[in-house]
């Protein structure tokens, strides 16, 4: 029986979570060295140079977050400088999206701190076989995948064309976007990690790879600096445990919005009597939740001065399961792992839509957070330097009746819809992993005017769509807009099983059973 359990948004990120167990290394090895590979070989869904959020949970310890999501930057530039080096562009990427790009749209970025800040605390493999196998897949080449070619199709001239380092890596002579399954080499890319695996983070937050990103930055109008880059730290908290049922939900607390949206929404939907998947007015009762959840956090936490209270105060309100309380971004890669010994990590990082800008030397994208208008309410460069932005992000830690299942998703708002409906189908409908990741789901989005749209697959049973006050759109079964979600599970007799979702390029070790 294999010591760790992976499940990851590509093969290659799995097979880098299988050889460094095959090495030796424990869960939170498996899942750093996932995450790296993740977020070098999936262009224009995710970056290294964006933001994370881990959750762990260690055998008799509490369940630990650590926040390393990105932040606002621009300390000490003078407020003429802001709002610069950006522009809006709009895509039909899952129906229409809007974004703003640019220099101006980059954020401090934290994941790489996060990573090596969770391997160093629980993490038992030399820091340069954690890096390694992400080393390789730079240099030597990897395939882009079916999921990262569909997005790019959307966005590689108008998000990936602007700038010419940028749009090299994915075009060919002629200027047309590769093909799904060609090989994408970065060479610069490859350096840049080998330095880090010999360096540590410090060469991005303190040394010069850090001041070659500061120095494009400013020379492209943009407010990142190196002295937002230096004064970066990791946040390491508690958990916020949500209790159900026997069950406990370990979730980012804020500013991860999609902690306490999560949370809020698996306590409102409550216990599910019965087994053997979920019924018409259990699909119904899903998609009630996940309106009323969303059209108060719209509401209160997007907009929220003080996102921690009002987070506490929506947990607070979901707690008695009363609904009726609360009727007033492709860009994201997700690794789950669960070890044999008990240890279990989930790991969800996003670099927004991608800003499009790539450091000339360096081979990272950079990301777009400060332009993710459906995370930045309050206006862009609106905050203050050094504030957290708020995230979708919500890598879960669910354990109970003698299991432990890490479990995660992209997919910007449809994190929530995914994770809510595979954990309730674990939990609550009887459904073995695999099935409970696979089954047909409904997502509810606002409107411009803020009303509530569900937008489902085709495959959803139609009697669950009855008599709903709300528009409905229909999506192809298993569409790549639903998230992605992947888990890993240590059951109860310590056997271990991954699963991965069928609307992605996800991939697991061992095989899905």
């Amino acid at each position: 029986m294999p010591a760790v359990a992976v499940a990851a948004s590509n093969r290659l990120a799995a097979e880098a979570g299988r050889q460094l167990a095959d090495l030796g290394g424990n869960a939170v090895d498996a899942a750093v060295a996932a995450a790296l590979v993740s977020t070098c070989t999936e262009p224009g869904v995710c970056s290294l140079a964006g933001g994370a959020y881990l959750t762990v949970v260690a055998p008799r310890q509490p369940a630990a977050s650590i926040d390393a999501q990105v932040e606002m930057p621009g300390r000490d530039l003078p407020r003429d400088l802001f709002e610069r080096g950006l522009w809006e562009v709009t895509t039909d990427y899952a129906g229409g999206t809007t974004t703003v790009i640019g220099h101006g749209s980059v954020a401090t970025p934290g994941a790489l701190a996060g990573l090596a800040e969770a391997h160093r605390r629980w993490g038992q493999a030399p820091w340069r076989d954690i890096v390694e196998p992400a080393i390789v897949a730079a240099r030597d080449g990897f395939p882009l995948g079916v999921s990262n070619h569909h997005y790019l199709e959307f966005v590689h001239e108008v998000v990936y064309g602007w700038h010419p380092p940028s749009h090299a890596v994915i075009h060919d002579a002629d200027g047309e976007l590769v093909p799904a399954g060609a090989t994408i080499r970065l060479p610069e890319l490859a350096d840049t990690l080998a330095a880090i695996a010999s360096e540590g983070p410090d060469l991005l937050y303190r040394g010069e790879l850090g001041a070659m990103i500061a120095e494009d930055v400013a020379e492209h109008d943009g407010i990142l600096t190196r002295a937002d880059l230096e004064a970066y730290e990791v946040d390491l908290r508690p958990a916020r445990n949500v209790q159900m049922h026997g069950w406990t939900i370990a979730v980012p607390p804020p500013p991860s919005i999609g902690g306490a949206t999560l949370g809020a929404a698996l306590l409102l939907l409550g216990a599910r009597p019965g087994k053997g998947g979920w019924r018409p007015d259990d699909i119904r009762r899903q998609i009630e939740v996940q309106a009323a959840v969303i059209t108060r956090r719209a509401g209160r936490l997007d907009v929220a001065e003080d996102l921690r209270d009002q987070a506490e105060q929506f947990l607070a309100d979901a707690a008695d399961g009363d609904l009726a309380r609360f009727r007033t971004s492709p860009s994201t890669i997700h690794v789950s792992a669960a070890g044999a010994d008990g240890l279990a990590v989930a790991i969800t990082s996003s670099a927004g839509y991608g800003s499009g800008a790539m450091p000339p030397g360096t081979g990272l994208w950079l990301n777009n957070c400060l332009g993710e208008l459906e995370l930045n309410r309050r206006g862009i460069h609106a905050l203050a330097p050094g504030t957290r932005l708020p995230s979708n992000m919500s890598p879960t830690v669910v354990t109970g009746h003698g299991q432990t299942l890490a479990v995660g998703s992209p997919g910007a708002d449809r994190i929530t819809s995914a994770l809510l409906q595979t954990i309730a189908g674990f939990v609550h409908g009887g459904m073995g992993l695999g099935a409970a990741i696979a089954h047909p789901r409904a997502h509810v989005s606002l409107d411009a005017e803020g009303a509530p749209v569900v937008s489902h697959e085709e495959d959803l049973d139609p009697d669950g769509l009855d008599d709903l006050p709300w528009p409905t759109r229909a999506f192809p079964p298993h569409s790549m807009s639903f998230g992605g979600v992947g888990a890993a599970l240590r059951k109860a007799d310590g056997q271990l099983q991954a699963g991965s979702d069928p609307r992605r390029d996800g991939a697991t070790t061992p095989d899905p059973m």
